[in-house]
């Protein structure tokens, strides 16, 4: 813990040297790097192109760059990782599979006792590298939804270049082959599911009008197979400044159950039940705050955000009477699960009896199986243990076995698959083996103390033994309800494949910060950093550096923050608050300009999240974090690696490609590097995904380690 004094006295000292030069106005008055924000336009691109290779030149001709990106490679493609469990349907399951003879990826289905027992036989079902060079497009895997019972025909999505935008094609199981004159959607962000065999649900963009200002579907029309889309039939509307409307659907033993949820904001929807005679579709009396989560012997399981009348607190779980809410009759409320303080419910998955809960307990996974008394209708719950103190995540569900696929992880062990029954031991499906030598490493779990006393947990990995103050990477997102939990090396950071792994092997801390605005210790813990509360979270990830410094970990200046998306707006915020602080910056895909957020692709889904610029009282508290127009001239920014995608169409390229030439523009170093595919994942493929990886850690060693 940092004495209150001394913390003072550190953050004083930062803000009254930053303080010194104002804010540029590049906004209100004229943006002068506008211009980047033309995605695909001739003088961007060459801007782009420029940058790319001033960074190649820096990084690719390191001595240690070809070794790390090919180990990266091997680590990637080994045909030793876990077949992660897909779609069970029947006595079959499926998987998608990414090697490199695959590198776009298969889609593959296997006998499910031979996958259980450890020795899946393996059929393709579609090979994507295939259809893409026969089809002559750069496909990129979103799924496939097979209609239940028989799981014939199936709604397969592929994306050109990994666009969140993508086609949609029925494709038939049996035959392996995309269905002649079946149903097929043109490119679009398309929201579709069965509504029976004959009949899709459908939220796409039907021309001018169709699309929320979010750029996301607004009208959810009713499509008959053999005629025209132009003909469907609309059921359900929403509103222009809506976020968007999804379709999806429940299988509840032999009855299906499609959902319309029309998202007015980020953080509120209403659902939409099909009603008595199956034409129309009713509103429910779930909350607008509340998520529904799965369907279970006919109830409705929903996940309570805010508080819910009497002795219904945020953060628990509801059940509801499905057949009563599609009468429009009085409804029960049923609590099934509160969870205690330290506790937050993450995952919900329903078998044909039980409810399975994926909770997070000080952000260690615990996994509990849920019964309802047939004659009481209360639930009753009891935790099946998996692994302690470990990550642990819901993979699927065997729904007539009653099993859940399980798998559990931490830092130093990797991930294990397992089959879990309510009364059986764990069965161990698949084991991914040890990538490299835990030995003389360790993780612990430690409490960080924010600005305003909260608690803030962070795990971090080093070398046994270490002393001294090593130069350390810490990773964090802060946002939008999603908790951070601490996997394998190999896979940390997120979206930087084993560059965790190459950190701590040559010395140095990797650490895992649980700040704020993630979903750790429920609703209440992303609620504190929500709109104008916002810098919680950025006053949680200097807390975690000032620990490192004040436990010896690391020093000032030593330290390397690492955030993707969301994560963009918390490491620009704090390079900008405390340059002192920071050595180095790695942002990915990130989000930097908060005065035009809200105009560019998706960025107007997230005002519920962030606020409104356009709004005067909002802007005071943006205004006062925006990375990009917090740059101040004369101040000395830690360097920083920008990488993102050309093709992402949800957070617009412009924000990072204009944080970067103002911070070069004031003489900052600026390390730049946008992939043409890859989408809001970056990676395409893991060859992409290792060159990243292979560039970050020679970013790292370059700017934290061989510079004094």
């Amino acid at each position: 813990m940092i004495r209150a004094s001394l913390a003072a006295l550190a953050l004083s000292c930062s803000f009254a040297a930053v303080a010194a030069a104002a804010p540029q106005e590049v906004d209100k008055n004229g943006d002068p790097y506008l211009w980047l924000e033309d995605i695909e336009g001739a003088k961007a691109l060459d801007w782009v192109k420029k940058e790319n290779a001033a960074t190649d030149k820096l990084i690719t001709s390191r001595p240690s760059f070809e070794a790390d990106r090919k180990r990266a490679r091997e680590i990637l493609d080994d045909d030793r990782q876990i077949a992660a469990p897909g779609e069970v349907m029947g006595d079959i399951i499926t998987n998608f599979w990414r090697d490199a003879n695959n590198p776009r990826g298969i889609w593959r289905q296997s006998p499910l006792d031979a996958y259980l027992a450890g020795k899946p036989v393996w059929t393709t079902l579609i090979d994507v590298d295939a259809l893409g060079k026969a089809e002559k497009q750069s496909w990129v895997w979103h799924g496939a939804d097979c209609l239940a019972p028989d799981y014939k025909r199936c709604l397969v999505s592929v994306s050109p270049g990994g666009t969140d935008a993508d086609v949609v094609r029925e494709w038939d199981r049996t035959t392996k082959s995309f269905v002649e004159g079946g149903f097929t959607l043109p490119q679009a962000k398309s929201s579709v599911t069965w509504e029976d065999a004959d009949t899709l649900l459908v939220a796409t963009d039907y021309g001018e009008g169709s699309m929320t200002a979010s750029g996301y579907p607004r009208i959810v029309k009713r499509w008959k197979r053999g005629t025209p889309l132009a003909a469907a039939v609309t059921v359900a509307e929403g509103e222009h400044e809506d976020v968007g409307m999804n379709v999806f659907a429940f299988t509840d033993g032999g009855t299906r159950w499609p959902i319309i949820s029309r998202g007015k904001t980020f953080y509120t929807a209403d659902y939409l039940i099909r009603g008595v005679g199956g034409e129309t579709y009713r509103s429910t009396i779930i909350p607008d705050t509340a998520s529904l989560r799965d369907v279970l012997g006919g109830q409705a399981i929903v996940f309570l955000n805010k508080d819910f009348g009497t002795g219904f607190p945020a953060g628990s779980l509801i059940s509801l009477s499905l057949a009563d809410m599609a009468a429009d009759r009085q409804v029960p409320i049923i609590p099934v699960m509160t969870p205690t303080k330290a506790q937050a419910i993450e995952n919900v998955s329903a078998t044909d009896n039980i409810l399975w809960v994926k909770a997070l307990d000080d952000v260690e996974g615990k996994l509990f199986a849920l019964r309802r008394d047939a004659k009481t209708g209360d639930w009753s719950k009891k935790e099946v243990p998996l692994a302690a103190n470990a990550t642990v995540n819901i993979a699927g569900t065997i729904g007539k076995r009653d099993t859940v696929f399980a798998s559990a992880e931490t830092m130093l062990m990797p991930p294990t698959l397992y089959a879990v029954s309510e009364t059986a031991a764990p069965q161990a499906v698949q084991s991914l083996p040890a990538t490299f030598d835990a030995n003389d490493m360790t993780v612990e779990k430690r409490f960080a103390t924010s600005k305003d006393g909260t608690k803030i947990p962070y795990f971090i990995a080093r070398k046994k033994g270490a002393t001294g103050p090593v130069a350390a990477l810490i990773h964090a997102y802060g946002g939008f309800r999603a908790a951070q939990t601490p996997g394998y090396l190999t896979g940390q950071p997120y979206r930087a494949g084993p560059l965790g792994l190459f950190w701590v092997e040559d010395g140095n801390a990797y650490v895992l910060a649980n700040i704020r605005g993630g979903g750790e210790y429920g609703p209440a813990w992303h609620d504190a950093a929500l709109r104008e509360k916002r810098q919680n979270s950025f006053d949680d990830l200097h807390a975690v550096a000032e620990d490192l410094v004040k436990t010896g970990i690391s020093t000032k200046g030593k330290i390397a923050i690492s955030g993707r998306s969301n994560g963009g707006v918390l490491v620009g915020a704090a390079m900008t608050q405390r340059p002192d602080l920071y050595g180095a910056v790695i942002s990915g895909s990130p989000i930097k300009d908060m005065w035009r957020y809200d105009k560019m692709l998706a960025g107007a889904s997230w005002v519920a999240e962030y606020g409104d610029p356009d709004v005067p009282e909002d802007w005071a508290f943006l205004s006062k974090y925006s990375p990009y127009q917090n740059i101040r001239k004369g101040v000395k920014y830690p360097p920083i690696f920008l990488y993102l995608s050309t093709k992402d169409d949800r957070v617009h390229p412009g924000h990072a490609r204009k944080f970067a030439a103002r911070l070069m523009e004031n003489g900052n170093r600026v390390y730049y590097h946008e992939y043409l595919e890859g989408g809001h994942s970056v990676g395409a493929d893991h060859a992409e995904d290792a060159v990243r990886a292979a560039m970050l850690h020679g970013f790292l060693t370059r700017e934290l380690v061989e510079k004094k």
